[in-house]
């Protein structure tokens, strides 16, 4: 018998398959997820910025390289020796400055004969930095307001600091997150700040 020609409206169905439709779904889906959790781990953990000048020495060196968690700082306030990430009054066209947390809110501070006193109790910084040749605007003391923090370089006659009127008492909206870890520069190893 020949095989009919001419028009035909029978189709040949196509089969979906449905095992290799989920593969490809989880796939996309997969793929989807890890790219959300990339950006939020960059977001909150991954900012990268470098330590300008030596006032962070013999903590953190000139040029080196941090990252700055901004997760931290949404749980919890910055307590006292945190290593603090902020732009000074609040202005976006200056560079992260990089300081440690003395003072907290509501905390009383007061640089007198080169020793900081909190809440009139000496600040122990186990002779780990040098004695402060100028006590700057926390010479005569003063008393942090709320969500206001009072920071010095830990190379402490060499530093921009609170001490300064043009720096001032940091206010938590302007710090950005807390040094966390740093990156080989020089002969300074990699690891987290302390």
């Amino acid at each position: 018998m020949a095989k009919k020609r001419g028009l035909t409206f029978y189709r040949k169905e196509k089969k979906i398959n449905r095992k290799l439709l989920l593969e490809i779904l989880s796939w996309i889906f997969s793929g989807m997820v890890m790219v959300l959790l990339a950006f939020v781990l960059v977001y909150l953990f991954g900012l990268r910025t470098s330590v300008i000048g030596i006032s962070m020495e013999p903590t953190l060196a000139n040029g080196q390289e941090i990252l700055i968690d901004r997760f931290v700082f949404l749980l919890k306030q910055p307590k006292q020796n945190d290593v603090v990430v902020f732009l000074p009054n609040g202005n976006e066209n200056a560079h992260y400055y990089v300081k440690r947390v003395i003072g907290t809110p509501k905390d009383t501070v007061l640089i007198k004969d080169g020793l900081i006193y909190i809440n009139g109790d000496i600040y122990d910084d186990s002779g780990i930095f040098d004695r402060i040749e100028n006590g700057g605007i926390a010479e005569s003391g003063l008393t942090l307001g709320e969500d206001e923090y009072f920071v010095l370089g830990d190379n402490r006659n060499d530093s921009e600091d609170s001490r300064s009127s043009n720096i001032g008492i940091v206010k938590k909206e302007y710090i950005i997150g807390r040094a966390w870890f740093r990156i080989r520069v020089g002969g300074v190893e990699t690891g987290f700040i302390k």
